[in-house]
């Protein structure tokens, strides 16, 4: 499985940025996906779950701004983020969980300024 993230870039605190994350395969559909970030000197944290049916779960910082979403047509898995805040800068990652296998995208960096 191949991931490939987009959407990062600079905005101002209180902006809004979609990052999108392809994926190859042709079983997408049953893929779970979702997104970390990392920031400079702090471990990678899970950031929001979109599983292949259709749940989701975030982390409490991030809920009632951020929506994961998916196309299992296009095998896209978006992240759309509203109301940033400087605490979001980080580099955003998408993963695919297929049976116990972890898959990684290259990060995508969001700069929120203050």
């Amino acid at each position: 499985v191949q991931l490939q993230a987009s959407g990062g870039g600079l905005v101002q605190a209180g902006g809004s940025l979609r990052l999108s994350c392809a994926a190859s395969g042709t079983l997408f559909r049953v893929y779970d996906m979702a997104w970390y970030r990392q920031a400079p000197g702090k471990q990678r944290e899970l950031v929001a779950i979109i599983a292949s049916g259709g749940s989701t779960s975030y982390i409490d910082p991030v809920k009632g701004r951020f929506t994961i979403s998916r196309d299992n047509a296009k095998n896209t898995v978006y992240l759309q983020m509203n109301s940033l805040k400087p605490e979001d800068t980080a580099a955003y990652y998408c993963n695919a969980k297929v049976g116990l296998t972890h898959y990684w995208g290259q990060g995508t960096q969001v700069t929120v300024s203050s």
